[in-house]
C-alpha cells in the first residue's frame, strides 16, 4: 500500500492531473512515484497473469475565484484516459463552495507491464483542489 497526499490548494488546468507532494505512506517496489508528480506507476511484478490494485482518491474540490459557476468533475485516470466510472460531479452554488469528493477502482496490470493512474480535471474550466489524497493498494 502506498499513499500520496497534497494538503494545499491547488488549481488545477482542464485535463491536467492533481500534483501529489508529499507521500505519506511509501510503497513496495510495484507502486512508483516521484514526489510532486500527479501520475503514479503500478507495476505488474507478480508471478500470476495480472497484478490487481485498488485505486482511491479523496479530496475536497471548487470552482476558483473568476470561474463560472457550473458541474465540475474529477476522475481517475488510467494511462491519461478518465474512467467513467470512476468520477465524481459536484455542482457548487457559488464559487469557493468546497465539495469533499471519493472515487475508487480497480486496476488490473500484466505481468511484466505498467500502468500509470492519476486523479484529472474532467471539468470544463479549472478547479481547485485541496487535502488530495491517492491510495493504492495491492490486492492480489
Amino acid at each position: 500500500m502506498a499513499e500520496f497526499t497534497n494538503a494545499s490548494a491547488v488549481t488545477v488546468a482542464v485535463g491536467q492531473n492533481v500534483p501529489l507532494t508529499e507521500t505519506a505512506v511509501a510503497g513496495k517496489a510495484c507502486i512508483v512515484h516521484r514526489e510532486g508528480a500527479g501520475i503514479v506507476t503500478l507495476r505488474g511484478l507478480t508471478q500470476q497473469c495480472k497484478a490487481r490494485y485498488k485505486v482511491s482518491f479523496g479530496a475536497n474540490i471548487s470552482i476558483p475565484t473568476g470561474g463560472t459557476v457550473e458541474a465540475i468533475s474529477i476522475a481517475l485516470a488510467i494511462n491519461g484516459e478518465p474512467l467513467t466510472s470512476a468520477t465524481a460531479v459536484v455542482t457548487p452554488a457559488a464559487v469557493e463552495n468546497l465539495f469533499n469528493v471519493y472515487v475508487a477502482a480497480f486496476v488490473e496490470v500484466p505481468r511484466g507491464c505498467c500502468l500509470t493512474v492519476a486523479a484529472e480535471n474532467t471539468s470544463t474550466q479549472a478547479i481547485t483542489v485541496s487535502n488530495a489524497n491517492l491510495i493504492a493498494e495491492r490486492e492480489a
